[in-house]
């Protein structure tokens, strides 16, 4: 499977979507439900009323890539916060694999001054 990397920004889109929407559709959303530019260097997700399918929208450098994962027969475990969640690229990749985002936690980053 590919991998985003880790510089890149995510962001959800909560609601469910009209999965007929395609690039010019996605990316409307992305300006004007999002209030954010479909033209950065991030990833949009986007995900059907049943839940068993996901777009992803990326701009890169000259154009766009539209990705789509279907399931057949599970469900993605989508996030209920707020209307326009931002992610890391890792949990994108748990939420691709069928992980509960909101339920994963890492451990925080830990800053010491000395080691004794």
């Amino acid at each position: 499977m590919f991998r985003f990397d880790e510089g890149l920004k995510v962001y959800l889109h909560r609601d469910a979507v009209d999965f007929r929407k395609s690039i010019n559709g996605l990316a409307a959303l992305v300006e004007q439900s999002m209030k954010l530019d479909p033209f950065a260097r991030a990833v949009y997700a986007f995900s059907n009323q049943r839940r068993d399918r996901v777009k992803l929208l990326v701009w890169d450098r000259n154009g766009f890539w539209l990705l789509m994962k279907r399931l057949e027969q599970d469900r993605f475990v989508w996030p209920r916060k707020e209307v326009v969640l931002q992610l890391r690229t890792e949990q994108l990749h748990w939420l691709l694999d069928g992980i509960d985002v909101e339920a994963m936690r890492s451990h925080p980053a830990r800053y010491y001054d000395r080691v004794s």
